[in-house]
């Protein structure tokens, strides 16, 4: 079954935890378990946000001082000078313990993220196949990358908002009372407002914010996979058609998010008109009051400035309320993927039968297996196929017969729906995904590299493995003069993806990963579908290098890879049709020989006669 095939099957099938939508309070709780080892450095914040506020605060009151009782009184000279310092020192004061404070809280709120990051990306790391099969990696790359950035934005701005200005709030209605008492009552009619208009946006907001970062995921997944399949794209002539389906999936980002920004603007610029019109409201109380003679220009200056600043912190909080919406949807995102349960779970303590890989045999066994990625369309039917240790096992079969499903349900990217499979007569569903893949190997048709040296892409950058140890299983394989022949030898960076590399020179490095980690049972997997002759002989020999002493299963498509196999199994929808030597096979004048005989009419194959 092909792997597009298989994407399509499993995402007619829902999964529950993604649909599940998490709740407010374990989106709270989640957000409160990563902080909470950071709870003194939050502590050092709020200490440090308090004395702050406090020092900034006191600068209108010394204004007011100063006004009332000097320069009201035609007094100036020293007293004026003295004030002026003491004005200096607080706010240099404030702006050491709000230094300090910034410095506390980016440091508690980068360890959080990058906390949630690496728990993330292991979690990512451990699902099973069908969970990827479902999730495009553009939604996972903005999880690991955007979600958790607007995560940061809360540690790093929501929270500083709510705990400095909450504090300032609060002094600041202190401070106005204390002042004039009627004036500060006036100030407070506004409040019910803000909250009012804080609600009547909330879930507008939110819906806008959801949307823009939905067809954000799009887009990167769109591009993403575009940039995977470039080479196929320009062969085809395909530039235009991308670039017009690019310019949709833009197009409908760009929509999204100028609709978060406008919604954004208004919600701000509202509670800008409100607290202007309370600012206005006062100053025409406050300049009756002082023409009236019952209340000081100082106290009026000193109101006004609490006045300018009561609206700011209210403003602040109003306007994190964004990004706390932006957070609480980015939270949910990320929260959904790690409550998402592995469909292959690891069996419990009690359970587990290890496999130590200094006594595995490398006996295979499927008993009566059955499985299909959808319930009602199972691959695999009544499957039962014993494999002896140190066996070499060709597979061959159609497009869709199932040959690649065996592997898979082998290496227990999926588990079986009925029967059991089977290692040394232990069932691998008792077995940790460790000891399974340390037992079992897997080369691909299209191996893949990452960027790094060779060194790093035969060892997997396990640092355990030495640099000796890599050079020898290349030579093994054969690979030592082809790398030698690169610029750097084994240190030539690689690309993604090995690009620079030949079909042939990446197998070679897969099968000398082979060598160095050495798996008792070895898969290929189509390993020498897109190679021509000369460089099939050349992974054919590493082939037979390789195998020496270990349980192999070969998928092809070519039947000269498999030809020399001590046996050879022919599936056909599902099942194993015929099996025996290829001179069985060919005497039996079945499937097999059919295969055999088109593959020689077609001269895509050097067969003998």
């Amino acid at each position: 079954m092909t792997n597009l095939n298989k994407r399509q099957s499993a995402e007619t099938a829902s999964s529950p935890s993604q649909e599940r939508k998490p709740s407010t309070s374990s989106t709270l709780k989640l957000l409160l378990g990563y902080a909470k080892p950071h709870r003194t450095a939050f502590l050092g914040v709020s200490v440090c946000a308090l004395l702050g506020i406090s020092a900034e605060l006191l600068q209108p009151l010394i204004v007011q001082i100063a006004i009332d009782d000097h320069l009201a009184k035609g007094e100036g000279g020293s007293s004026l000078l003295r004030l002026g310092l003491i004005y200096l020192g607080i706010a240099v004061i404030s702006f050491l313990f709000t230094y300090l404070q910034n410095n506390l809280l980016q440091y508690a709120g980068q360890s959080i993220i990058a906390r949630i990051r690496k728990d993330l990306f292991r979690h990512i790391s451990k699902m099973s196949m069908s969970f990827f099969d479902r999730t495009h990696s553009g939604s996972l790359v903005t999880n690991v990358s955007n979600d958790t950035e607007t995560i940061s934005q809360f540690f790093t701005q929501v929270l500083l908002s709510l705990v400095r200005d909450g504090m300032m709030l609060v002094l600041i209605i202190v401070l106005m009372f204390s002042l004039d008492a009627q004036l500060a009552m006036f100030s407070m009619l506004i409040l019910p407002v803000i909250f009012i208009v804080a609600a009547l946006f909330r879930s507008y907001l939110r819906s806008t914010y959801q949307q823009a970062r939905s067809r954000l995921s799009r887009l990167i997944a769109f591009t993403a996979e575009n940039l995977s399949g470039m080479g196929l794209i320009q062969s085809f002539r395909q530039e235009e058609e991308q670039f017009g389906r690019f310019t949709e999936q833009n197009r409908n980002y760009w929509n999204a998010n100028l609709r978060q920004i406008r919604s954004n603007v208004l919600f701000n610029r509202t509670f800008d008109i409100l607290g202007n019109a309370a600012l206005v409201l006062m100053v025409w109380l406050g300049g009756r009051a002082v023409l009236g003679q019952s209340m000081e220009v100082g106290v009026l200056y000193a109101f006004v400035s609490y006045i300018r600043q009561f609206f700011q912190p209210i403003n602040q909080i109003t306007m994190q309320w964004n990004t706390f919406q932006s957070t609480t949807v980015a939270v949910e995102r990320i929260q959904r993927v790690l409550e998402t349960e592995p469909d292959v779970r690891e069996p419990g303590e009690k359970e587990q039968i290890r496999l130590p890989s200094s006594s595995l045999r490398g006996e295979v066994n499927f008993n009566n297996v059955t499985f299909g990625y959808r319930a009602d369309r199972p691959v695999l039917k009544n499957l039962n196929l014993h494999i002896q240790p140190g066996e070499m096992i060709g597979v061959v079969g159609t497009t869709g017969a199932g040959k690649s499903t065996l592997i898979s349900l082998l290496n227990r990217f999926y588990d079986v729906d009925a029967g059991t499979v089977e290692i040394d007569g232990v069932d691998i569903r008792k077995v940790t995904q460790n000891d399974l893949h340390a037992a079992v190997g897997l080369i691909q048709q299209d191996p893949y590299l990452f960027a790094g040296s060779i060194i790093d892409n035969v060892r997997l950058f396990r640092e355990d493995i030495t640099r000796e140890q890599v050079i020898e299983a290349c030579r093994f394989v054969g690979a030592h003069p082809m790398i030698l022949r690169l610029p750097n030898g084994y240190d030539t960076h690689l690309s993604e993806r090995g690009s620079g590399l030949s079909a042939g020179e990446r197998q070679l490095i897969s099968f000398a990963r082979i060598v160095v980690f050495r798996p008792k049972i070895l898969i290929l997997d189509e390993a020498t579908a897109n190679l021509d002759s000369e460089t099939e002989k050349l992974v054919q020999q590493a082939l037979s290098s390789v195998a020496q002493g270990r349980t192999t299963i070969v998928i092809a498509h070519r039947l000269s890879t498999i030809m020399h196999a001590d046996r050879i199994l022919v599936m056909q929808d599902g099942e194993l049709t015929e099996q025996g030597t290829h001179a069985q096979l060919l005497a039996r004048g079945g499937h097999y020989a059919e295969l055999y005989r088109h593959a020689r009419q077609s001269g895509r194959e050097q067969l003998p006669g």
